[in-house]
């Protein structure tokens, strides 16, 4: 029987999921408008990761023979700038992790070992995303200076 607790991290992280993925689309599409095409190109596979992560958890879901629901989706945030859009990437990421840290605390405590690995190993991926992030912040800041 599955724990009704499990099943309901596993379905706001498909919400954060989605909701990441219809933001990072959104502002791949933004950024194209303004030329920054490279940018757009980074945004468009973070999206793809996102639904990586998306249909990760979609199994797991199936597996305990539920439908997935991953009820509303976040509002999408844009900025009037990279840095802007960055800033509040950062801001999603970070409650990503938050997410899968408690989730995959929760699941290694009740012995639920295969649902606290996958939330470990997608907050990993979201970590990696975050640390890139973040570098894009501060070359962006930087402004190309260096030393």
């Amino acid at each position: 029987m599955s724990d009704p607790r499990i099943i309901g991290y596993l379905n706001r992280a498909l919400a954060h999921e989605l909701s990441a993925v219809q933001q990072y689309l959104t502002q791949a599409r933004l950024t194209a408008l303004w030329d920054m095409e490279s940018f757009s190109r980074d945004l468009r596979q973070e999206a793809d990761e996102e639904l990586a992560h998306a249909d990760r958890v979609i199994s797991r879901l199936l597996y305990y023979g539920i439908a997935p629901k991953g009820g509303s989706l976040s509002p999408v945030r844009l900025g009037r700038s990279k840095a802007e859009l960055l800033l509040q990437n950062l801001d999603m990421e970070q409650d990503a992790i938050r997410l899968y840290e408690e989730a995959a605390d929760y699941c290694r405590r009740r012995g639920a070992h295969e649902d606290a690995a996958l939330f470990e190993a997608i907050r990993d991926e979201e970590l990696d995303h975050l640390r890139g992030m973040e570098q894009q912040l501060f070359d962006e800041r930087d402004g190309g200076r260096h030393g």
